[in-house]
């Protein structure tokens, strides 16, 4: 589904189809924006548990710490939370969506 490392220095990339299939991942134009409520749900869980966790470690009271720390840790699991928000998105919201070989043809003509 995507192109290239989940961790790597270049901009991450989602493939337009599948390579195997041929199934167009953007079902409408705008269709993952609503990922980006997936994401902040996949941050806000890793905010709390590391924060918990920090707290259970560190039992510091510095506001500075737990900045420091959850910042770090957004920025860690930035990538992750991209592209899993997009998988979560597409396999709760299309579940209906069914491969059907007779559009891979008109897929090759539109790409010749």
């Amino acid at each position: 589904m995507f192109v290239g490392n989940t961790y790597s220095f270049k901009r991450q990339r989602m493939n337009d189809v599948c390579p195997h299939c041929g199934f167009r991942f953007e079902i409408e134009p705008g269709y993952f924006y609503a990922a980006m409520y997936v994401s902040y749900g996949l941050s806000m869980a890793q905010v709390i548990v590391i924060g918990l966790l920090t707290y259970q470690f560190t039992k510091s009271e510095s506001p500075w710490v737990y900045l420091g720390v959850l910042m770090v840790a957004i920025l860690i699991f930035a990538p992750f939370n991209f592209r899993y928000s997009r998988l979560i998105l597409l396999h709760y919201l299309t579940p209906k969506v069914k491969y059907d070989p007779k559009y891979e043809d008109e897929l090759n003509e539109e790409l010749s």
